[in-house]
């Protein structure tokens, strides 16, 4: 639980890592079909021409189109043998099939070559079925050419594969365009791009998902930035970012900036069934908040198979209070094999004291690669007290690369009295970007007094945002007189919701206000400024001199019912002022009893003002004795002031008592 005072202390990390979706995908990674795949599905349906290829799924042949072309093959049409021969290669009659595919081929049907080519390449005959469809290549075949290009790829031949697939993509065939969108793309060449918007321009769905991808690395974050980034840390999804592609990011007038475009590509491959996409997809709509339809693409992403729009969905039901239906989509992710929903899984349980359960989870996400459990297991036991197990988990974590581990490690390590072990673990996860060990080295150093070492962590820390540090950075330049400075980072602790910044704040203000004239008749009461309303927000948080603060400024103000609120609330949570002056306010009232009440707490508790006004309370009344003793208390506890009239008034009363 990060808890922090008045004063600066360790920031604890005890938040459990319920770990991190991880789309970060390589560009080579594939949905659609295998290369492999691609070749076999190169093959002709049609009679003989060129538009109809297997990979549509399409069976238009019926009984009595099979039977018109067996009579014609029959009959010796070349034609109807190389549609005969395609029909029978697609039910995967390879026998039946080729004797009508060599008949046409030897005919001169290019189609034919080509889907020869396939039926050999099926039966393990490479070399041969190269042969077939470099003669359809040659006669205008794209398809033939694209699997040709793919051939003298997987044999290593880059020139003979760029070769054929660019005859390929020229003519226009999708597959030949990814196919050789992937050859320059391995290479670095930036003529990829053109070859990949040919190829999604056409429908390839693997084409526009890594077009969307090259968009986003160009783009650097997901949408350019802003509220997506965000998103995206939260979920740690990765989006790669190419330096060589940034320096040329600038775009055109009239161009799409390349987030946006990429995001169409997204879209376009998702409602084509690219389960990727649509989990990219869902993380940008969730960071505009349309939520309803992010879940939606996550929802498709995840009923395909991708385990991580399953935890992605999962985190999006949770944060709409549903963790019922979360936790199912957490355990089907993680049964396979998503370790960020294993963590998640481990958290809930956790959350609801179920540690075995929580434990088994968090051993799952490790088991899986995910370092977040080993962390996530070091907060277990150390909730439990276990400090030794928690010790080796945080290490575990630590020396894998978790910077959040190595700081809770570090605190570990401070608590136990080990200084100079837990520094270097400070170090390591303040240089990985924890801004919280940030914060912590900066207490470290303090307490060794480097305050300039301890300044500069702490500057450091406030200037990635950390509200403590940046309280400390004004206290210390308060302290060398920049009040400039120190306003700005009073006002960034206060604004982050630091009760001791915002009260520093009221008072840096408070000192500059001039003087007030006495009031005049008819004026209106003053308006609250500045500074009270920064000591108002203090207040409000329970600090106990902003409450003081406010209820003076409102008796000034005359508001004598809001001035003993704030008192009596002071005075309540402890503070001996606010019982002080909370009894000035009810004595002028001619409430006495209840004033020596509140005076009498704070005399107790070392206040001197308060044990004079006993003692000149009991004087009133002829109490000489009890008034006598509180004069001596008076004196004991001072100040200068107080002491020196609490001694004349005791000494007024010795006489009295002793005449």
């Amino acid at each position: 639980m990060k808890t922090m005072g008045d004063r600066a202390t360790l920031l604890e990390t005890g938040q459990v890592d319920t770990g991190r979706i991880d789309t970060g995908l390589t560009d080579t990674d594939r949905t659609d079909t295998d290369r492999t795949g691609e070749l076999r599905a190169a093959f002709r349906t049609d009679e003989g021409t060129d538009t109809v290829t297997a990979d549509r799924d399409t069976d238009t042949a019926t009984a009595e189109y099979e039977l018109r072309h067996r009579q014609a093959a029959a009959n010796g049409d070349a034609a109807s043998m190389s549609v005969l021969g395609s029909l029978l290669l697609r039910r995967g009659d390879l026998d039946g099939a080729e004797p009508h595919l060599r008949a046409a081929t030897a005919a001169g049907d290019r189609a034919a070559a080509n889907n020869l080519g396939v039926l050999l390449h099926q039966r393990g005959y490479a070399e041969e079925a190269a042969g077939w469809w470099r003669v359809a290549a040659v006669a205008g075949s794209a398809a033939a050419a694209h699997a040709l290009g793919r051939h003298y790829r997987e044999r290593g031949d880059e020139p003979g594969a760029e070769y054929w697939l660019r005859q390929s993509a020229e003519h226009g065939h999708a597959l030949g365009a990814y196919a050789l969108a992937d050859l320059l793309e391995h290479r670095g060449d930036v003529g990829a791009e053109r070859w990949l918007r040919a190829a999604a321009e056409q429908g390839h769905r693997e084409a526009s998902y890594r077009l969307a991808r090259l968009l986003d690395r160009r783009a650097g974050t997901p949408t350019g930035g802003g509220p997506a980034a965000d998103v995206a840390s939260r979920r740690g999804i990765t989006w790669d970012t190419d330096p060589r592609m940034l320096r040329n990011s600038t775009v055109a007038p009239g161009e799409k900036p390349p987030a946006v475009e990429a995001e169409q590509w997204y879209r376009q491959a998702a409602a084509r069934g690219h389960r990727r996409a649509a989990l990219h997809l869902g993380v940008i709509l969730e960071a505009r908040g349309e939520l309803k339809e992010a879940g939606r693409w996550y929802l498709t992403s995840a009923k395909d198979g991708e385990p991580r729009a399953a935890c992605a969905l999962g985190f999006l039901l949770r944060d709409a209070g549903d963790e019922e239906s979360a936790a199912v989509w957490w355990l089907r992710a993680a049964q396979e094999g998503d370790g960020n929903a294993a963590n998640a899984l481990g958290a809930q349980h956790a959350a609801r004291g179920e540690q075995q359960t929580a434990e088994r989870w968090y051993r799952a996400a490790l088991d899986a690669g995910d370092i977040n459990g080993a962390y996530n297991l070091g907060l277990l036991c150390a909730a439990q007290g276990r400090t030794a197990q928690a010790e080796q988990w945080y290490r575990r974590a630590a020396y894998a690369g978790h910077r959040e581990a190595a700081n809770a490690l570090a605190i570990l390590l401070m608590q136990g009295g080990d200084a100079s072990g837990a520094e270097p673990w400070f170090s390591k996860a303040a240089e990985a970007g924890s801004v919280d060990a940030a914060f912590n080295l900066g207490i470290l150093y303090a307490g060794r007094g480097d305050e300039q070492g301890a300044l500069e962590w702490y500057e450091r820390a406030a200037a990635a945002g950390h509200t403590e540090a940046a309280l400390q950075v004004g206290i210390a330049l308060l302290r060398d007189g920049d009040e400039q400075d120190a306003e700005a980072h009073l006002r960034r602790a206060a604004g982050g919701g630091s009760a001791e910044g915002a009260f520093r704040l009221g008072m840096l203000l408070d000192a500059r206000r001039p003087p007030a004239g006495p009031p005049v008749l008819g004026e209106p009461v003053d308006e609250k400024s500045e500074c009270e309303e920064w000591y108002e927000r203090a207040a409000e948080q329970g600090h106990r001199r902003a409450q003081v603060r406010v209820g003076m400024l409102a008796a000034g103000r005359g508001d004598v019912a809001g001035a003993a609120r704030w008192y009596r609330e002071a005075a309540e949570a402890g503070s001996l002022g606010g019982a002080f002056n909370l009894g000035l306010l009810l004595a002028r009232e001619g409430r006495e009893p209840e004033a020596q009440l509140w005076w009498t707490r704070a005399a107790h508790a070392g206040h001197g003002r308060a044990a004079l006004r006993l003692a000149l309370l009991a004087a009133r009344r002829g109490e000489l004795g009890e008034g006598e003793r509180w004069c001596v208390r008076a004196v004991e506890l001072g100040p200068a002031e107080v002491a020196e009239r609490a001694a004349r008034l005791r000494d007024a009363l010795h006489q009295e008592l002793t005449a």
